[in-house]
C-alpha cells in the first residue's frame, strides 16, 4: 500500500486519468484513517499527511514541504529529545516503538506509538525513495497497562503477608498438637490465622466488587430503608472492634428521619467503609455516626478522632490503589481500593461525599443520598 501512495505522491504532470483516479482514492483512504500518516521525501520533507496527523500534532498549518524535524519532536521516557533524522536513517527495515512522548505548548503530553517504514522502488525503477510514518496517540493504553501493572503489584503484595501469617498460624496449630496440646496457644494461633482470612475475604469482596463497577455491572435496587435500622446494625456489627482498640461508638440520628428511597446494599457498603477507616485510623477517642433529614435525602456523617489527612492526600484518596505516604497509615493493611470503590457506589446512587479532615484531629466523611425513586404504593 505505500508504495503505491508514494508512487501517487510523485505523479507530476505525467499522471493519467486513472492514476489520478487511483491518487485520490489513496488521498481518501489514508484522510479517513484515525492514525496519523506523514510521508517524507529521501531529505526528509513531508510530501504527503493526513488530517489525523495534524490533529495528533496539534497544528491547524499546511506542513507540506517542510522539514519533519520542525513538525515532529519526540521525546524519551526522561523527557529527553529524541534525535528524529537520525531515527529515520537508522530505519533500514520497518520499525516502530510505544515508548515515546509528545509534548504540547500547554505542558500536556501524549504517549505516542510511532512507525516507521522505508519506501523502497523495485528493482530498476527511478524514482524518489522516502520513509511513511505513522503516529498513534496511546496514552489510554498506556494508562491502562499502568493500572494492570500496578494492580497486579498491589494484590500479590497485599496477598502474601496475609497468606504468610496464616500458613504459619495454622502450621503452628500442627506443631501444637503434635508437641504440647495447649489450648491457649491454639486458641491464640487460630484467632491469627482468622484474622488474616477475614482480611483476605475483605479483598476479595473489594476486587469483586471494583469488577463488577469497572464493568459497569452494578445494578441500583432500590428499597425504602429505615436509616435508624442501618446504623443500629451497623453499631452491633461494630462494637466488639471498637471495644477491642478502647474506642467509644457514639451515635447521633435525628429522630423525625424520613424513610430513604435508595440501594439499601450500596447505603450499608459505604457506610461501611467509612467506619472500617476510622477504626483503622483512630488508636484513641471515639467515632460518631450522624444521620439528619435534608431536602428529599438524609445526610449520612462518620467522624473520628483518628490520625487525619494531610491537605494534599484529601484529593487523592478516592483514587484506585492510592494510599498515604504517612508511616502511620502504612502500618495498617489496605490496597487502596476501599474508598475508590465507595466513590464508584455514590456515584451510582446520585449521593455526593465531602470530606472535612485535619492531621492528628481526625476526619469527618459526609455522604449526602437522594431519593432516587419514590416506590409505587
Amino acid at each position: 500500500m505505500w508504495h503505491n501512495v508514494w508512487s501517487m505522491v510523485h505523479l507530476k504532470g505525467f499522471a493519467t486519468r486513472n492514476n489520478l483516479l487511483e491518487h485520490r482514492r489513496l488521498l481518501s483512504l489514508i484522510n479517513s484513517m484515525a492514525d496519523g500518516v506523514i510521508a517524507v521525501d529521501e531529505h526528509s520533507r513531508v510530501a504527503l499527511y493526513n488530517a489525523s496527523a495534524l490533529n495528533l500534532l496539534d497544528l491547524n498549518t499546511d506542513i507540506q514541504n517542510q522539514p519533519l524535524v520542525d513538525v515532529v519532536k519526540i521525546y524519551d521516557k526522561a523527557k529527553v529529545e529524541i534525535d528524529l533524522q537520525k531515527l529515520i536513517d537508522s530505519a533500514k527495515t520497518p520499525v516502530s516503538s510505544r515508548d515515546y512522548l509528545l509534548h504540547y505548548n500547554d505542558s500536556s503530553e501524549a504517549n505516542l506509538y510511532l512507525s516507521i517504514a522505508p519506501v523502497h522502488l523495485g528493482y530498476g525503477q527511478a524514482g524518489q525513495r522516502g520513509y511513511v510514518l505513522v503516529l498513534r496517540d496511546i496514552t489510554k493504553e498506556k494508562s491502562l497497562e499502568e493500572e494492570k501493572d500496578e494492580f497486579i503489584s498491589v494484590v500479590s503484595h497485599e496477598l502474601r503477608t496475609p497468606v504468610t501469617i496464616a500458613e504459619g498460624s495454622v502450621s503452628n496449630v500442627e506443631f501444637i498438637l503434635d508437641k504440647t496440646g495447649d489450648i491457649s496457644d491454639l486458641k491464640e494461633a487460630l484467632k491469627q490465622a482468622h484474622v488474616q482470612l477475614i482480611f483476605l475475604s475483605e479483598l476479595i469482596n473489594d476486587l469483586a466488587t471494583l469488577s463488577r463497577a469497572e464493568r459497569g455491572r452494578l445494578i441500583v435496587d432500590v428499597t425504602a430503608i429505615n436509616a435508624h435500622d442501618i446504623i443500629d446494625g451497623l453499631v452491633k456489627s461494630y462494637e466488639p472492634e471498637v471495644k477491642a482498640k478502647g474506642l467509644q461508638l457514639n451515635t447521633d440520628i435525628d429522630p423525625h428521619l424520613e424513610v430513604l428511597y435508595s440501594s439499601e446494599l450500596y447505603v450499608k457498603e459505604i457506610l461501611q467503609n467509612f467506619i472500617t477507616n476510622a477504626l483503622k485510623y483512630t488508636s484513641k477517642g471515639q467515632i460518631t455516626i450522624c444521620a439528619k433529614q435534608i431536602k428529599d435525602g438524609i445526610e449520612f456523617q462518620v467522624s473520628d478522632t483518628g490520625i487525619g489527612i494531610s491537605k494534599s492526600d484529601q484529593d487523592k484518596i478516592f483514587q484506585k490503589f492510592y494510599r498515604s505516604e504517612d508511616y502511620r497509615t502504612r502500618e495498617t493493611k489496605g490496597t487502596g481500593l476501599g474508598l475508590y470503590v465507595t466513590k464508584k457506589l455514590a456515584d451510582l446512587i446520585n449521593a455526593k461525599i465531602t470530606l472535612d479532615s485535619e492531621l492528628n484531629k481526625g476526619s469527618t466523611f459526609k455522604i449526602s443520598i437522594p431519593n432516587i425513586k419514590k416506590l409505587q404504593s
